[in-house]
């Protein structure tokens, strides 16, 4: 959301940039116009007239002099200047060139990276690319693993762009029980998609008897679409002026293949959003407030690389909370299983060592530091998160 913020602000000063330059070009446009008048009037007295081309040129001196051109563009001109002095600075408040400053010297896994930046690739349908990736990277025996996983998805998705759901409809009734369990509606989604696509063709008969034979097991729970479906029938030749008219709309399409991607990647065991894509995105949110601080924390560099947590709070998009976690407004410190969060009587939450900080090990009750409730520490009770 801040980068977000900031980026709009970016581009309002790139915008007020461009608007002064627009406004700068047509003054100037306006002011060159009226000049070239001047001299064509110039030109046509000496070419028409007995009158002396010394007085000519005297008068059109004057006239330029009343047009005052520098005069007409020096506000609109320096407006601009304003303007553009002040984008570079916004650029380099918010495009930080160096990020260097934010790294840590720490241990991972390059194979696991490798794996990471490779399942990305895959999941592109960016084959060759992966391929040569996982190549160079020497993780070759992992590449046809990798490859089978997503290939089959991208050539179902590839398919579907083209219209063609023939074999999004068969992976999705081969794993249809698989679907099932995990609540998803995707395979009547892909027969509503065939049943509108041969409405679509005029064929009244043919999108009936599809009904008739893939429709009759989703009838107990989604007899209300499959009405509307039926009400179709009664437009087939001109559905887009009907009341399901909407059905036509691609973007149906864009939310099945979302759907399928999503499914396709949870019964292989994989994340339905790209890992890699996942961590820059989180990153890129992380990253301003640590270099903000390692600003502040310029000549102290060797204490940030041996810091086991971060020393600011960073916060990130729901999106990218995965897994519950607590900081303890006293202490400042993330919960632990040895410091796990305890729920106080009043309905506030501390973590434990500051619960027993507070109570001096549990020998007296002590004031919550948000509400003027006593609280008696043996009665706090832990919450598992």
């Amino acid at each position: 959301m801040r980068l977000t913020m900031e980026l709009n602000n970016l581009k309002d000063a790139f915008d007020r940039v461009a608007k002064k330059q627009k406004l700068s070009c047509s003054k100037v446009q306006e002011v060159m116009d009226q000049i070239v008048q001047e001299i064509e009037k110039a030109i046509e007295m000496m070419q028409s007239t007995t009158l002396d081309h010394k007085s000519i040129l005297a008068e059109l001196k004057k006239k330029l002099h009343e047009i005052a051109p520098l005069a007409q563009l020096e506000g609109t001109q320096k407006e601009l200047n304003i303007a553009l002095s002040k984008y570079p600075k916004a650029l380099e408040k918010t495009l930080n060139p160096d990020i260097s400053k934010a790294y840590r010297n720490i241990e991972f896994d390059s194979h696991t990276v490798n794996q990471i930046i490779a399942s990305h690739f895959y999941r592109q349908g960016m084959f060759d690319v992966g391929d040569c990736f996982i190549t160079e990277a020497g993780e070759a025996e992992a590449a046809a693993a990798m490859r089978s996983l997503f290939q089959e998805m991208y050539q179902i998705l590839e398919a579907m762009k083209s219209r063609n759901l023939e074999p999004a409809l068969k992976w999705a009734a081969a794993n249809s029980d698989n679907l099932k369990e995990n609540g998803s509606d995707l395979l009547l989604g892909l027969h509503q998609l065939q049943f509108v696509k041969i409405l679509q063709k005029g064929s009244r008969e043919e999108a009936l008897k599809y009904a008739r034979t893939n429709f009759v097991p989703f009838a107990g729970n989604h007899m209300a679409e499959i009405q509307k479906l039926m009400g179709c029938l009664l437009y087939s030749d001109r559905l887009s002026e009907s009341p399901y008219a909407h059905l036509l709309s691609p973007t149906n399409w864009d939310i099945v293949a979302e759907e399928l991607t999503r499914q396709f990647c949870n019964l292989l065991g994989q994340s339905y959003q790209s890992p890699l894509s996942v961590t820059i995105a989180a990153g890129v949110q992380g990253l301003p407030p640590l270099l903000k601080f390692m600003t502040v924390m310029a000549g102290k560099k060797q204490e940030w690389q041996s810091m086991k947590q971060l020393p600011v709070p960073v916060e990130l998009d729901k999106e990218f909370q995965f897994h519950s976690i607590f900081v303890c407004p006293v202490s400042k410190e993330q919960s632990t299983e040895d410091n796990p969060p305890m729920l106080m009587s009043c309905g506030h939450v501390l973590c434990k060592q500051s619960i027993n900080k507070m109570s001096k090990n549990g020998s007296k009750t002590f004031k919550c530091p948000y509400c003027p409730s006593d609280v008696d520490a043996p009665r706090c009770r832990q919450l598992n998160f």
